[in-house]
């Protein structure tokens, strides 16, 4: 069954109705890990946003439905919606120093959530942030409770972040980009720590990556994006076996090919970027007849 169900979810820009994301559907089940591909400004960080309710204030959602665990998140009151995402959704942003306040302590963005949402006691929400940050290992996690963010290195911050998205035990958490700020080495440490938190806690994950080397280790299925348009879903071994899509086989022999480190890059073919934007408008056009 699906804990996530988007269906024809549609966003624009409300001063010039120009559209983000075009009648998006997809399904992430229960502890299942989804890939969201495509190139920069596909739509896959908005699609993260439209279910947090974070979307810019120059974006509207123009249509659809965003069912979380049965219920249409767009038919709720602001609060109540808030909470309920609160207490079954999480974030795990991109860059981690930007992402925590540089004038708090490390302690208190873990807690304040499990206190201010969901009612924990301080003493209850301190233990499990020591527990957590113990489990994405970090060494001395009372020391680094009490250390602000620019006192850390950028992998223990994103390890924070990741503690911190654990914290209230969500159902779903949408990894937006999560190890773009990182250096290689802790990109690949990072990449287990999700993976291993993932499988231990059983959540559903939303994985937002360009990286489709990513995707293959982190993920069971994915949606290839393109203008705010999902082209295919397949899952990880039918895509990277036989991809559907012109598009989708064309971003894939565009990937790097770490067993030929000295070959040249391929470059999607104009051809197919032509055809992928005729679909686009072809959509378009459809949605509006």
């Amino acid at each position: 069954m699906s804990f996530l169900t988007i269906h024809n979810l549609s966003a624009r820009l409300k001063d010039r109705s120009d559209p983000i994301l075009r009648r998006v559907s997809l399904q992430v089940a229960a502890g299942e890990v989804r890939g969201l591909v495509g190139e920069s400004g596909a739509g896959k960080s908005m699609i993260g946003k439209a279910i947090l309710g974070t979307l810019p204030q120059s974006v509207e959602i123009s249509g659809g439905q965003i069912m979380l665990d049965g219920t249409d998140l767009l038919t709720l009151p602001p609060m109540q919606r808030r909470r309920l995402i609160g207490a079954k959704c999480a974030l795990i942003p991109q860059d981690p120093l930007t992402a925590l306040n540089p004038s708090r302590r490390i302690g208190p963005q873990i807690t304040n959530r499990l206190v201010d949402i969901l009612g924990w006691s301080r003493a209850d929400a301190d233990k499990r942030a020591l527990d957590l940050l113990a489990e994405v290992q970090i060494p001395d996690p009372a020391r680094v409770m009490r250390c602000y963010p620019h006192e850390l290195s950028g992998g223990m911050r994103q390890r924070i972040l990741i503690a911190s998205a654990f914290a209230a035990e969500p159902k779903l958490i949408i990894a937006d980009e999560p190890t773009t700020a990182l250096d290689v080495t802790v990109q690949k440490q990072i990449l287990k720590l999700i993976a291993a938190m993932q499988a231990r806690h059983g959540t559903a994950l939303l994985f937002v990556t360009h990286d489709l080397g990513v995707v293959s280790k982190v993920c069971q299925s994915l949606s290839v994006l393109y203008a705010g348009l999902v082209l295919e879903d397949s899952t990880i071994p039918e895509f990277f076996q036989a991809p559907k899509h012109p598009y989708s086989r064309a971003l894939l022999a565009a990937t790097p090919k770490y067993t030929d480190p000295d070959g040249s890059l391929t470059p999607v073919p104009d051809a197919v970027i032509a055809a992928t934007r005729a679909e686009v408008e072809a959509s378009d056009r459809s949605a509006h007849a």
